[in-house]
């Protein structure tokens, strides 16, 4: 089953309206992925900085983390806690330090990283999850978002998507990759590791491998198509835009739907119907096989 929803917006007066709508779009699929939900929003960066996400239990310590940080950082971090997660703001030049010394924390993960990028993700229904974090209150350019209903791994918190394959980059998948064990061993053995089961890790660490190699985001998502086996629909967020790609057989639902504010993409077209405007959309269903792309100018 699972859902995935993306969301960009071309028009600027619709950003503070981010979260909310895709919150909304989130709520749509609760039947769909009732077992974990996550979500990517792209915000406004702080120049000369990195966000990095840092997910720990809900009570956790937060400044028992951040204190230490500002001796390796050089200045103390600026952090936005949203229930179980962190967003610190790192310098640039401070990077590997500061996540290097995340590392050697206890009971404290890295999520993702970039310069508008942050993402959240935890076990539960996706309204449940969307207000747990605060989801109606962000604001951005765009973001993709997952229900998931796990059928490949466990139900837990490192197997909810948006799994990220780089840095302000991130994927979210509905379908199965039946190769995604023997596509794992190969990246394994390029020096890649992987966290969790999930068969959408491995597609997220084997964008990573192909633009590690020098493609583009648009020759790696091509590539997907000659080496995972499988039904899918990725959908990917980037810090300039979000593109989607389905399989060449797509037999997993997708809808898409354009107009001169917005554009979206559902599994199902009940996740646009609230949009503004969608009565006017172009509505679509994206051809197989095709890598679609939308980005900031």
């Amino acid at each position: 089953m699972c859902g995935i929803v993306g969301l960009f917006l071309k028009d600027a007066d619709l950003q503070p309206e981010l979260g909310a709508l895709t919150g909304a779009m989130l709520t749509a699929f609760c039947d769909r992925g009732p077992d974990s939900a996550g979500f990517a929003v792209y915000g406004a960066e702080i120049p000369g900085h990195v966000k990095v996400t840092l997910r720990a239990g809900k009570e956790f310590d937060w400044d028992g983390v951040l204190r230490p940080l500002a001796d390796v950082s050089g200045v103390p971090p600026c952090a936005t806690i949203h229930d179980s997660h962190a967003v610190i703001a790192v310098p640039l030049e401070k990077e590997i330090a500061v996540r290097a010394a995340i590392e050697r924390t206890a009971g404290v993960n890295i999520v993702g990283s970039g310069r508008r990028m942050e993402i959240f993700k935890e076990v539960g229904r996706p309204d449940r999850v969307a207000a747990r974090f605060g989801l109606a209150e962000m604001t951005g350019s765009h973001a993709i978002g997952h229900t998931r209903m796990a059928t490949e791994s466990a139900v837990t918190t490192d197997g909810a998507h948006p799994f990220t394959t780089g840095p302000d980059q991130c994927l979210v998948h509905n379908g199965s990759l039946s190769n995604h064990n023997a596509v794992r061993r190969g990246l394994i053995r390029h020096g890649l590791s992987f966290e969790t089961e999930n068969d959408t890790e491995v597609a997220a660490g084997y964008m990573t491998w192909k633009m590690r190699e020098g493609a583009s985001l648009e020759q790696a998502l091509e590539a997907m198509l000659v080496d995972l086996d499988g039904f899918f629909t990725f959908v990917v967020g980037t810090e300039s835009g979000f593109g989607v790609l389905r399989d060449p057989i797509a037999c997993k639902p997708a809808v898409m739907a354009e107009t001169e504010r917005w554009v979206a993409f559902g599994t199902e077209y009940r996740a646009l119907v609230d949009l503004p405007g969608v009565e006017n959309a172009r509505v679509w269903e994206p051809e197989p096989a095709r890598v679609y792309r939308w980005e900031r100018h």
